[in-house]
C-alpha cells in the first residue's frame, strides 16, 4: 500500500473510531437524562446508510467522514417547535446541570479513551531504541555527555526510550533553561549531568531545537560491522564480512563514526595499527596498515582498513511495556503528563517559542502520522489514538462557541445567573465561534501544504 492510500485509509480509521467515541458519551448521558436523539452521525453531510432504532433514533454514516454529530430534540430546532407531549424528552427543557453535564459527555468520552488507549499501548508494548548516546557534540558534550552514555530521565520525566527522550528534549529546549539529566555512563556509574539550554538560538522549529542539543542516537549510526573487503586492500585474508570491529589501537569502537580518529593517530604515528574484531564470539587481533581513501583538494585524507560497512535497518532494541495491572497507574501518569504538555505547548505557542506552523495539524499531517505509526506496529498506532483523543478532548473544551466547551461556557454562566443568555448574545458568540473555527481549520490546512513542501 502505497503512502497516500495508507494515509487515507488510517485516518479515516482513526477518525472514525475517536469521534464515534465522542459521540456516543454525547448520546448514552443524553438517553441517561431522557433525552430524545434523533440522529446519531459519523459524518457529515448526505447520509451513506441510514438505520432507525425501536426508540426512534436514527443511526447514520455520512459522506463527509471527517466528524459526526449527535442531533438531540430540541437541540437545534428551538423549543417553539417541540410539541408540548415531547417537551420532557427536549434537551433544552432539562435542568441546566443535565444539559451540561450531556456536553461535557464527548471531551470526557474522549479522555477515558485517551486511558483505554495508553493502557493498550504499555500491555501490548511499544519496541523503540535505547536511549543511548551515538555520539555528542555542542551542549550536550559540553554538559559531559559522551558516546556509550545511556539517559535515565529528564529532570522528573523517565525515558526508557528514545522517543521518551526526544519529548522531553523538546520542551525543555523550548523553554531553554539549565536541564538536569540522569545518565548511566558506559562504566555503568549513575551521574547527574545538566544541559545548559540557554543558547539555543531562536526561531528554530521544534526539529531543530532537538539537533541543537547535540545528542545523536547510537541506533543511528552504523554498526562497525565489515560488509565487504575490499580486493587487493591491506584487510584482504584478515577481515571478513560479518566482523565486527571492537577496537583499533586499543581505543573502543562502538559505532562507525568512532573509526577515522585511531585511524589518523595511527598514520600519523606511521605502521599498522592492532585492530580487534568479533567473530563468532571470539575475539581476534590483526595488524592492518590504514591508508588514504581520499581524492586530491577534497578537504583532508580520509583514513581506511580497506573495507565497507554493512548498511541494514537499525533493530529495535528496547521495549516500552508493564503487566496489565501496573499499566493502568502507568496510563493515568502518561496522560497527565501528556495533557501538561499540550497545555504548555499552547503557552509556548502564544508567547511566540514555538513556530504556529508546528502546534495545530489539519486531516493530511494526522493522515501522514497514522500512516507512519501505523506502520510501526499495534504498540506505536495505540500511542497515536490516545495523543489524538486526548487532544480532542482538550480543543473540545476551549471556550470557543460551536465547541463543547462554548457550549459549557453558555451554560455556565446560565446557571450563575439563574436564567439563559439572550439569544442575540448566544447568536453572536456562535458567529465569533464560527470564525475562530474556520480560521482554526485555515491554518491547519495551511500547515498541512507547508509541511508537504518541506
Amino acid at each position: 500500500m502505497n503512502e497516500f492510500l495508507g494515509s487515507v485509509l488510517w485516518l479515516l480509521v482513526a477518525l472514525g473510531v475517536l469521534v464515534t467515541f465522542h459521540e456516543l458519551g454525547h448520546y448514552w448521558v443524553a438517553r441517561l437524562c431522557g433525552v430524545q436523539v434523533l440522529r446519531f452521525s459519523v459524518g457529515f453531510g448526505r447520509p451513506l446508510w441510514m438505520r432507525r432504532a425501536r426508540d426512534g433514533t436514527e443511526w447514520a454514516v455520512s459522506a463527509i467522514p471527517l466528524g459526526g454529530y449527535v442531533k438531540m430534540l430540541g437541540e437545534r430546532d428551538g423549543s417553539d417547535v417541540v410539541p408540548a407531549d415531547a417537551r420532557d424528552r427536549a434537551f433544552t427543557h432539562k435542568p441546566v446541570l443535565q444539559r451540561m453535564a450531556i456536553v461535557a459527555a464527548g471531551p470526557a468520552a474522549n479522555l477515558v479513551l485517551a486511558v483505554a488507549f495508553f493502557w493498550a499501548m504499555f500491555v501490548i508494548g511499544r519496541p523503540d531504541y535505547k536511549p543511548e548516546v551515538g555520539m555528542a557534540d555542542g551542549i550536550a558534550a559540553e554538559a559531559g555527555l559522551t558516546t556509550g552514555d545511556t539517559v535515565l530521565a529528564v529532570g522528573e520525566r523517565q525515558t526508557p526510550t528514545w522517543s521518551e527522550l526526544q519529548i522531553a528534549l523538546v520542551g525543555a529546549g523550548v523553554d531553554r533553561g539549565r536541564t538536569p539529566l540522569t545518565v548511566r555512563t558506559a562504566e555503568g556509574r549513575t551521574v547527574t549531568r545538566t544541559l545548559d539550554m540557554r543558547g539555543i538560538p531562536e526561531g528554530l522549529g521544534l526539529r531543530e531545537v532537538v539537533k541543537a542539543v547535540g545528542l545523536i542516537p547510537a541506533h543511528a549510526l552504523p554498526p562497525p560491522l565489515v560488509g565487504e573487503v575490499s580486493e587487493g586492500g591491506p584487510a584482504v585474508g584478515k577481515l571478513k564480512p560479518m566482523d565486527r570491529i571492537a577496537a583499533i589501537d586499543g581505543v573502543t569502537i562502538r559505532n562507525s563514526r568512532q573509526l577515522q580518529p585511531p585511524l589518523a593517530a595511527r598514520a600519523a604515528r606511521g605502521g599498522a595499527a592492532e585492530v580487534e574484531v568479533e567473530r563468532d564470539g571470539r575475539m581476534l587481533r590483526f595488524d592492518i596498515i590504514p591508508f588514504d581513501a581520499s581524492k586530491a583538494n577534497d578537504g583532508g585524507p580520509r583514513w581506511r582498513l580497506g573495507v565497507t560497512l554493512a548498511q541494514r535497518e537499525p533493530e529495535k532494541t528496547a521495549l516500552l511495556r508493564y503487566g496489565a495491572l501496573a499499566a493502568v497507574p502507568a496510563s493515568f501518569r502518561e496522560m497527565g503528563y501528556q495533557t501538561g504538555e499540550i497545555f504548555a505547548m499552547f503557552g509556548r505557542a502564544f508567547s511566540g517559542k514555538v513556530k504556529v506552523t508546528e502546534t495545530v495539524s489539519g486531516p493530511v499531517t494526522i493522515g501522514r502520522a497514522a500512516n507512519y505509526f501505523a506502520g510501526q506496529g499495534p504498540g506505536a498506532f495505540f500511542w497515536m489514538l490516545a495523543m489524538l483523543s486526548l487532544s480532542i478532548a482538550i480543543l473540545n473544551l476551549l471556550p470557543i462557541p460551536v465547541l463543547d466547551g462554548g457550549h459549557l461556557l453558555y451554560y455556565f454562566i446560565e446557571l450563575i445567573k439563574g436564567s439563559p443568555l439572550e439569544e442575540r448574545t448566544m447568536a453572536a458568540g456562535q458567529y465569533v465561534g464560527l470564525a475562530l473555527l474556520f480560521g482554526l481549520m485555515g491554518l491547519a490546512f495551511f500547515n498541512d501544504i507547508y509541511g508537504l513542501l518541506q
